[in-house]
């Protein structure tokens, strides 16, 4: 059963970000007769040098602008609006944790991680400390919240699949979802794009965003640089890098060697520092582990079962029988071999369109 909206009126909170998923996330909870407040978390402290000083991304000097759109909003919509500054939070949630992971040799996903520990975490605490206690939160994912036969709260995929954002929330609790409302599950981007223009909200020329960081990771790492060898998988040395976090399983441009044939980045070792490179075909691997695993839809996974498996955001998953492990890991298995299995990404499961957990990619197995 889908749950997208409550029935009688309540006091909402809506995540905003001054884009166009957010502003109509809040005009339908109004429309729906909800006490409404707009909320948006504010990250930027000026504390990295970036050389873009504008650019389309979430975490950056642009944030300025974003805020006075977001503002902008929701006056035109009649709601009240506050910033929550988490610039601390963010730093030791997320861009710590980046830091962290590339110098370990694993690829993170910030995106993830911002939904589970900031979104749904700092920012809820954060709204409560303005003094604004809502029932529930809203966002503007796409994705559908249902109740299943098991009384557990769970996320279906979005009904517009090109813009489905389950992968992003699969760490959030049952607490967390008995609270979330998601208005946009069931509608399209071009729904959305199509009211805001109705309702003269001008985000015709409004560029979403598409980029974590302004400039990129590397104003993480501007004054650590740890240089290393690029070998092949015989171990030849081809090359020399400044710092492994430069580099990702499955990257092939920028990686400062040349070959005849392409060459694709296929292991990392933070030990010693190698970035390994070696042909496409070297990248297709079928089992790995996944650790800190969080289960949704069920409690736990008590006995080996067959599910859909993203390995990646745009990966579009792919049948993988999933083990549990004594140690709360599982172990994944792919029918098929999949490209750039990749440590420190995240692996999230699903049975059908109901996204069932996730956690990140520890090992990929031989």
């Amino acid at each position: 059963m889908s749950s997208q909206t409550p029935g009688t009126r309540t006091r909402v909170a809506v995540g905003m970000s001054g884009g166009v998923d957010s502003t109509v996330t809040a005009l339908l909870m109004k429309e729906a007769g909800h006490e409404v407040f707009g909320a948006m978390m504010t990250l930027w402290d000026g504390a990295y040098d970036f050389a873009v000083k504008q650019a389309n991304a979430c975490f950056g000097p642009n944030e300025v602008q974003k805020v006075e759109r977001a503002r902008e909003m929701a006056a035109r919509l009649g709601v009240p609006f506050e910033t929550v500054p988490l610039p601390g939070a963010f730093q030791q949630n997320v861009l710590d944790y980046c830091r962290q992971e590339y110098l370990a040799g694993r690829t993170p996903n910030p995106c993830v991680r911002c939904n589970h520990t900031m979104k749904f975490g700092e920012l809820w605490a954060g709204i409560r400390a303005s003094g604004f206690d809502f029932d529930h939160f809203a966002t503007g994912h796409y994705v559908r919240k249902v109740r299943l036969d098991n009384d557990r709260w769970a996320i279906r995929k979005g009904a517009d699949t090109r813009k489905d954002q389950s992968y992003f929330l699969y760490a959030l609790t049952q607490e967390q979802l008995a609270r979330t409302l998601f208005p946009l599950g069931e509608r399209d981007k071009g729904w959305v794009k199509a009211r805001a223009e109705a309702m003269g909200l001008g985000f015709s020329r409004v560029k979403e965003s598409q980029n974590f960081i302004t400039g990129g990771y590397g104003v993480l790492f501007a004054d650590d640089r740890r240089p290393g060898d690029i070998v092949d998988d015989g171990g030849r040395v081809l090359g020399h890098h400044d710092g492994i976090w430069n580099f990702t399983v499955g990257q092939r441009k920028g990686i400062g060697v040349s070959a005849e044939a392409p060459l694709y980045v296929t292991a990392i070792d933070p030990a010693s520092g190698r970035v390994t490179v070696g042909p496409r075909e070297a990248l297709f691997h079928k089992r790995f582990t996944v650790t800190d695993v969080t289960w949704m839809a069920v409690e736990t996974l008590a006995a080996p079962a067959r599910l859909g498996t993203r390995i990646r955001y745009g990966h579009e998953g792919a049948p993988a029988l999933v083990t549990p492990l004594p140690d709360g890991s599982v172990e994944v298995a792919f029918e098929e071999p999949q490209l750039s299995i990749t440590p420190g990404q995240v692996a999230v499961f699903y049975d059908g369109e109901i996204l069932q957990g996730g956690g990140y990619i520890d090992r990929v197995l031989p």
